[in-house]
C-alpha cells in the first residue's frame, strides 16, 4: 500500500513523509495516557494506543526527538483493552484511559511511578508499592468545573483543543453535579445568559463550577466574566426552582484574559458560604475557592497512608507545609503531640481553623503565609519539627523550600505528589540535601485518567547529625 511502512525500518522525522502510515508496536504508556512506539529510534506517541498492541498510525507531527501519531487500527489488541462506558469518550478529553481494564490502569499508573523515579529521579533501593484503587471506581468526583462555551454548551474541552463538548451527565461526576450542570444550562438559556468568548472576550458566563458535600449538599458556584450580574436575584429563583436543594449559589468574579479558572472576589447569591463533607470522622468546610480533594473515599486512603508513613508516638511536632483546609493536619493531630499547618491562601486557612473547631481538635495551629518565610520564624522560635509533610501543586517545590525543610532537619519528610515527574525531581534535591526515599504508595484519586498520586517517606540519613 502506497505510503505504508512497517516500524522495524530506520526513520529520523526529516525522512517522515506527512500523513505516512506505520505498523507500530507499543511499548508503554506516556505521562498523559498514550501508547509510546518506536520507528526505528524515533519514539511516536499514540493517542489510544495500549501496551503490547500493534496498531496502524498516520503521523501527523514530527519533532526533533518524537513524534506524534494519529491511531488508524488496532491490529493485535491488548488483553487490557475494554470498551469503554461513556458515549463522549472518544472526543470527550476528560479521562484518557476507559480503553483499559481497570486492574490494568492501576499497575501503569505504579509503572509511572518507578519510571520517574528511576529516570528522572536516578533514586535507588526505593520500595514503590502496588497502586491503591477502588472497589467502584465510578461517581467519585465531588467537584466539578466546566468551560461555557457557544450556544451555552457546557462540558469537557475535547482532546487536544478548546472546543467545548455538551455534557449531559459524566460518569466519573458525582451525580449531582449533572444536576447542576443541566439546571444551570437550562436557566442561563431562559435568561439569554452570554457565553464568554476566549477570542474575542466578550461574554459573561465562563465556567460552571459543582461542589457535592455530604448529606447531598450542593453549591453551585457561576464564574463570570463581569462583576455585574443582570438578573441575579430572578435567576437565582429560577435556578432553585428546578434545584431546590441547592445548599450554596455564588458568583465569582474572573476578569482576567487568562486561562485561571477563579478569580480573586466572589459573592455570595444565595445560602450559605461553605458546605461540608467528610473524610473518615473528620468533617470539613468547603467554600468556593478552598481545595478539598475531589475524591473523598480515595482521600482517606491517601491521608491514612501519610499518616502511617509518618510513624507518629504521640509526643512528636508536625509541619504541614502546604496544608489548604487543614484536611492532612487534623488527621495528623489525632496522633501528633502539636501540628502546624501553613498555607498561603488565607480563606483555606479560615476554614482550617473553622475544621479544627468543629472537629474538637486544640493542638492543631493554622498560619496564613508563604512556607519559605513561614518555617524559619517558627525555627527562630524554637519550634522544631519531628516530621514535615507537604502536598504541593503538580508542579512540586521550590528548591529554596526542600532547602527550608532540610534546614529544620525534621527525622521524617512525606511528601504528598500528584505529579511522579516533580515528586522525582524534588526527592533527588533532597537525597543531596542529606535525605534518603524509604518508600513509596501510588493511590490513584482519578480513575480512567492518566493522573496518579503518590506518598513518599524520607528519612535523614543516618549519616547526617541533626
Amino acid at each position: 500500500m502506497k505510503g505504508f511502512f512497517m516500524s522495524n525500518e530506520k526513520k529520523s522525522t526529516q525522512f517522515l513523509i506527512p500523513n505516512s502510515k506505520f505498523l507500530i508496536e507499543i511499548s508503554g504508556l506516556g505521562s498523559s495516557g498514550e501508547g509510546v512506539g518506536k520507528l526505528g529510534e524515533l519514539i511516536v506517541f499514540v493517542e489510544g494506543a495500549l501496551p503490547n498492541e500493534i496498531v496502524t498510525a498516520e503521523i501527523t507531527q514530527t519533532k526533533k526527538n518524537y513524534a506524534v501519531g494519529k491511531l488508524i487500527e488496532v491490529v493485535k489488541p491488548s488483553s487490557e483493552r475494554v470498551k469503554p462506558f461513556c458515549p463522549l469518550y472518544e472526543t470527550c478529553g476528560g479521562c484518557q484511559l476507559q480503553h483499559m481494564n481497570y486492574s490494568a490502569q492501576l499497575n501503569r499508573k505504579r509503572q509511572q511511578v518507578v519510571d520517574a523515579i528511576e529516570r528522572i529521579g536516578k533514586l535507588d533501593n526505593v520500595e514503590i508499592f502496588d497502586t491503591l484503587g477502588m472497589e467502584n471506581p465510578l461517581r467519585y468526583r465531588n467537584k466539578m468545573q466546566f468551560p461555557v462555551g457557544k450556544n451555552l454548551r457546557v462540558g469537557c474541552y475535547a482532546r487536544g483543543s478548546h472546543k467545548i463538548i455538551d455534557t449531559n451527565s459524566c460518569l466519573i461526576q458525582n451525580a449531582g453535579n449533572d444536576k447542576i450542570l443541566n439546571a444551570v444550562r437550562k436557566v442561563a438559556q431562559k435568561f439569554n445568559l452570554q457565553p464568554y468568548d476566549e477570542d474575542t472576550h466578550r461574554g459573561f458566563l465562563r465556567h460552571v463550577m459543582g461542589r457535592v458535600g455530604c448529606d447531598g449538599e450542593l453549591m453551585i458556584v457561576l464564574v463570570t466574566a463581569t462583576e455585574k450580574f443582570p438578573s441575579a436575584k430572578s435567576f437565582v429563583r429560577a435556578l432553585l426552582k428546578e434545584l431546590p436543594e441547592v445548599t450554596s449559589v455564588q458568583q465569582n468574579i474572573q476578569t482576567f484574559r487568562n486561562n485561571v479558572i477563579l478569580g480573586r472576589e466572589t459573592k455570595i447569591l444565595y445560602g450559605k458560604p461553605t458546605i461540608h463533607d467528610t473524610i473518615g470522622e473528620l468533617k470539613f468546610n468547603i467554600s468556593a475557592r478552598s481545595f478539598f480533594q475531589v475524591n473523598t473515599v480515595q482521600a482517606e486512603v491517601l491521608y491514612k497512608t501519610a499518616l502511617d508513613f509518618c510513624e507518629l508516638h504521640g509526643h512528636e511536632t508536625v509541619i504541614d507545609a502546604y496544608c489548604g483546609t487543614g484536611t492532612i493536619s487534623l488527621f495528623l493531630a489525632k496522633r501528633a503531640r502539636k501540628v502546624f499547618g501553613v498555607e498561603v491562601v488565607g480563606s483555606a486557612i479560615s476554614d482550617a481553623k473553622k475544621n479544627a473547631r468543629e472537629n474538637n481538635i486544640r493542638n492543631a495551629e493554622f498560619i496564613v503565609g508563604d512556607a519559605v518565610k513561614i518555617l524559619p520564624k517558627l525555627f527562630d522560635a524554637d519550634i522544631h519539627a519531628d516530621v514535615v509533610v507537604v502536598d504541593p501543586p503538580r508542579a512540586g517545590c521550590d528548591k529554596k523550600v526542600l532547602e527550608t525543610f532540610a534546614a529544620m532537619c525534621p527525622e521524617k519528610i512525606i511528601y504528598v505528589s500528584c505529579n511522579p515527574a516533580t515528586l522525582a525531581r524534588d526527592l533527588k534535591i533532597l537525597d543531596e540535601l542529606g535525605y534518603v526515599t524509604k518508600k513509596i504508595q501510588p493511590v490513584d484519586m482519578f480513575p480512567f485518567t492518566s493522573h496518579v498520586e503518590a506518598v513518599a517517606q524520607v528519612v535523614r540519613k543516618s549519616e547526617v547529625v541533626s
